[in-house]
């Protein structure tokens, strides 16, 4: 693969301005459609980084919801950005902002070059061109819907040249002028890219970008751009109608078994049925230079809690933690029938002397001697259970989606202490049923038969029933109206995708983020009465600020025309 880098920043200059001053050579490269390929395998690469899917994008900032929060009680360390306890200067906030700017720019290099190189290529390499123009634009409307969503007001950046204009001349655009661009490079991969179980183009496919991701990404993005801020209601029918084409196409579907998603990712296997868009994550070893290594921080900052000594791929952490008011919630509703919560949350640890054992231990008098038990959820979701057996759940139980000794292969495995080979999913089938049964709700103001069917496909495969019979167990209440029938696939979003990097970013576009930050810290109390203090995501979440990040204090002051977010 070849990888186009960009050089150093001089001090004089914003994130903007990406321009490469040591691109040697450039001019008379892609030449033909294989050229072209592995500088476009450079632009996926952007993927990887730890501003974007490998640390920050998938676990640093998607912390601090409902349903999960970082370890510990305390500021220290890592731990301000994940409770909201940050300011604009923060390094983590501005790496991804620039992580992210560095890439539309490579993507922008990319998609020039190629417009002029490509109509000196063969007819043959002409038409892999249109397919690799179409995945670049599709990464280009990913890095732009990131941007969007994550900082609001955003400059776009539609060519490389506006990279040489001085920082005082970058001005922010109206976020529904880049919902507009973003919806126009999809909407063009849309009508070119294949599906990829009909791919006669690339000689492999396997975690490229294929026609099922584009549409995908598009409903998500017409979901999102319905929602807060912009509320653009309208939205919601395109949403519907661009998730129904994916659906009724018929090329992709929810796997049978709900846990065999975890292995996959594990393995590093990809398999295109469910998973639409997906960052694989590979390195043989582990060198130390980010430039080198593509290996990312998946099932070590959000794995279940090992010691070294107790497994073959190095300590984990385990810094994200299950807030135990989620996992009692979702037991109460679900459990035992919906399977996904033992897959889900790990009542479970590995340890140096035991291995994998239980979270905690308890004693009890058995014929008049005092015996240790190991504890388990269910002692501790008991109505009436003892306040001690609830404490243990306070900063414990870890999610399990990505419990490297059970999920990771032999071959798969690094043993290091911070980072793996698992991939991370960016975009799931199951996401877009789940959206599109909402934006069916949301669009004509009532569940139509085709939105509980697309929630209840879900809910089958979770409860372990197949996916086309109906259940009395699994499937909603076909008597649900409009506002019951929201509250549902909310829910159902949650369950689903757990811990997977979506529910800030949903309960932002509900505009209830605040609102649930508040009622989680409320329902913790009557949890344990030490557990809130453990959230302190509750003391530093202001309504009207926390919606968005700030705008990098470093490029603000470069680019004098931009204005911060509101309460930064």
């Amino acid at each position: 693969m070849i990888i186009i880098a960009a050089a150093s920043l001089s001090v004089s200059s914003c994130s903007l301005d990406e321009h490469n001053y040591v691109e040697i050579q450039k001019d008379s490269y892609i030449n033909d459609a294989k050229q072209a390929e592995s500088v476009l395998l450079g632009v996926y690469r952007n993927l990887v980084t730890d501003g974007i899917y490998g640390y920050h994008l998938s676990l640093f900032f998607t912390l601090g919801t409902d349903e999960a929060k970082v370890e510990g009680n305390s500021l220290t360390n890592y731990r301000n950005v994940p409770n909201n306890a940050y300011t604009s200067t923060e390094d983590e906030v501005q790496a991804t902002w620039q992580a992210l700017y560095h890439a539309i720019y490579e993507a922008n290099d990319f998609i020039e070059r190629l417009s002029v190189k490509w109509q000196d290529f063969t007819t043959e390499d002409q038409r892999l061109a249109a397919v690799y123009m179409a995945e670049a634009r599709t990464l280009r409307a990913l890095f732009y819907f990131e941007l969007v969503r994550w900082f609001g007001n955003v400059p776009l950046m539609t060519a490389t040249a506006q990279s040489h204009q001085h920082p005082s001349t970058f001005v922010q655009a109206a976020p529904v002028d880049v919902y507009a661009f973003i919806e126009q490079d999809l909407l063009y991969a849309v009508e070119t890219l294949p599906y990829a179980s009909e791919d006669t183009y690339r000689a492999s496919n396997s975690f490229r970008i294929s026609k099922g991701g584009a549409l995908g990404l598009l409903a998500k993005v017409y979901a999102t751009w319905a929602g807060y801020p912009l509320c653009d209601e309208s939205k919601w029918e395109q949403a519907a109608k661009t998730a129904q084409v994916l659906i009724n196409s018929g090329k992709h579907g929810l796997l049978e078994n709900f846990e065999q998603l975890w292995y996959n990712s594990g393995a590093g296997s990809w398999d295109p049925k469910e998973s639409l868009i997906e960052v694989s994550f590979y390195s043989p070893t582990i060198t130390g230079n980010g430039t080198n290594d593509s290996s990312g921080r998946i099932g070590k900052w959000n794995g279940v809690s090992a010691a070294a000594e107790a497994v073959n791929c190095g300590r984990i952490a385990a810094n994200w933690k299950v807030l135990p008011t989620f996992a009692l919630d979702w037991y109460e509703s679900g459990y035992p029938n919906d399977r996904r919560w033992e897959i889900s949350c790990a009542d479970h640890k590995y340890t140096a002397d035991a291995g994998r054992t239980s979270l905690w231990t308890y004693k009890e008098k058995v014929d008049g001697k005092e015996v240790v038990r190991n504890g388990y959820w269910a002692l501790a979701a008991d109505p009436n259970a003892k306040a001690d057996y609830r404490k243990n759940y306070n900063n414990n139980m870890c999610p399990g989606k990505w419990d490297i000794p059970k999920y990771v292969t032999e071959e798969n495995n690094i043993v290091d202490a911070n980072v793996s080979n698992v991939n991370w999913y960016v975009l799931r089938y199951a996401d877009v049923l789940l959206l599109y049964a909402e934006a069916l709700n949301e669009w004509k103001k009532g569940p139509s038969n085709e939105a509980f069917a697309a929630v209840n496909a879900v809910r089958r495969r979770g409860y372990g029933l197949p996916v086309s019979t109906a259940s009395s167990v699994a499937d909603l209440d076909a008597s649900l109206g409009y506002e019951q029938f929201r509250q549902a696939v909310r829910k159902e979003r949650a369950h689903e995708l757990a811990f997977e990097g979506h529910r800030r970013q949903d309960l932002i576009r509900w505009g209830v983020y605040y609102s649930t930050i508040r009622a989680t810290f409320d329902a913790l109390a009557e949890w344990h009465d030490q557990s809130q203090e453990y959230y302190k995501l509750a003391q530093y979440t202001v309504e009207g600020k926390n919606e968005l990040l700030p705008i990098p204090q470093r490029d603000k002051d470069l680019c004098s025309q931009f204005k911060q977010n509101p309460g930064w």
